[in-house]
């Protein structure tokens, strides 16, 4: 009995240093910020192809009310 306490901890102790040494890891998920990269610039490339003109007169309209123009 007491031999197979100390192997089941030895096991446990192997197993929790392996997950801590996991947590440690700061190595990030490069291809997940990747692909969060690619989809957010293709959302900006597809607002402004699609509402282009509109966003352009809108912030052209927002510089002449804060400069005072026509």
């Amino acid at each position: 009995m007491s031999d197979q306490l100390i192997r089941a901890h030895v096991r446990l102790r192997d197993v929790t240093r392996r997950a801590l040494a996991r947590l440690d890891d700061e190595t990030g998920d490069v291809p997940g910020w990747v692909l969060i990269t690619l989809m957010t610039a293709a959302l900006v490339t597809g607002l402004w192809a699609v509402a282009g003109e509109r966003l352009t007169s809108m912030f052209e309209q927002a510089l002449d009310d804060v400069a005072g123009g026509p």
